[in-house]
């Protein structure tokens, strides 16, 4: 269900869980390109910062595009840009909560939202996302 720009209010918030498998990470790595050994390399990984395999960071700012394109402000919306920091990998297994928060609501139809991404009370992703909100249709 859309939630119409005329209907975002600052503060508004919507969350999505997902927790990352094996398969995710496979796929992410078809999909992008990304073959890193950090990804796939357990004995590669465990010689890193991470001390073990970690999922792509981008996977986690696709669940913030999800978020934003499924449920709030959901379809119809464009995504227009994201300003976003790592703070902690994210492992197989864990699962993933993001947050997104209307911040502002902008001219032309422009939404800024607060966006985290959190496994258990470890923020692993911030940052914010400008959108292009849908209008309600005229009748």
């Amino acid at each position: 269900m859309t939630i119409h720009l005329e209907d975002l209010q600052p503060g508004m918030s919507r969350s999505i869980s997902r927790t990352v498998s094996e398969r995710d990470v496979e796929l992410f790595g078809e999909v992008s390109g990304d073959h890193n050994p950090v990804h796939f390399d357990e004995e590669y990984a465990r010689n890193t910062v991470f001390k073990g395999r970690v999922a792509h960071g981008v996977l986690s700012i696709s669940y913030i595009s999800a978020l934003l394109g499924n449920e709030m402000p959901g379809p119809g919306t464009i995504f227009l840009s994201a300003t976003v920091h790592f703070k902690a990998p994210v492992r197989i297994g864990d699962t993933v909560v993001t947050t997104c928060m209307v911040r502002e609501i902008g001219e032309r139809r422009r939404v800024t939202f607060d966006c985290v991404c959190k496994v258990g009370d470890t923020v692993v992703v911030e940052g914010e996302a400008l959108v292009l909100a849908p209008a309600r249709p005229k009748a």
